[in-house]
């Protein structure tokens, strides 16, 4: 797992209007990367819808969300749209920044052990570096943790 201090991995991934994306054009604001299991599940959208209300504030920080899950650019265009979401979602089907990130971990559900994206938040700063991480973040409330910390008497 990544922590604060480190250099966040680069990365170059389509969005939701398959545009590419790269960490290292983004220097210079701070990042609120969030990684999520899939798209248009119960926690996912909620955490997505999140994020798409609190745009607005992390903009006031100079920052820019970014989510990232391994379903396709197709996948992400219908969840954006039919949630109007303003922030780019990147598609990363090879799963390049999950595992650069190291978010791609064993999971149990119902007693049946799998692979998967463990919901993940980091937050970046101007120059590259990761400030802050938040680990098995819950759905609802990590849109505003992450607001919370960038407003907070530390930044």
């Amino acid at each position: 797992m990544l922590h604060p201090g480190e250099k966040a991995p680069d990365f170059a991934l389509y969005n939701q209007n398959n545009e590419l994306v790269r960490l290292s054009d983004l220097r210079g604001k701070k990042v609120a990367l969030y990684f999520y299991p899939k798209d248009n599940t119960a926690g996912c959208t909620k955490q997505a819808c999140g994020f798409g209300e609190l745009v607005p504030e992390f903009e006031e920080q100079n920052a820019v969300v970014l989510g990232i899950s391994k379903d396709s650019v197709a996948s992400h265009e219908k969840f954006a749209r039919k949630y109007g979401f303003s922030f780019s979602i990147l598609s990363d089907p090879e799963l390049t920044a999950i595992k650069a990130y190291d978010v791609w971990q064993e999971k149990k559900m119902c007693g049946k052990v799998s692979m998967g994206v463990v919901r993940t938040s980091f937050l970046i700063d101007e120059e590259g570096v990761i400030r802050q991480v938040w680990n098995k973040a819950k759905a609802d409330a990590n849109p505003q943790q992450l607001l919370d910390y960038l407003t907070g008497p530390q930044n």
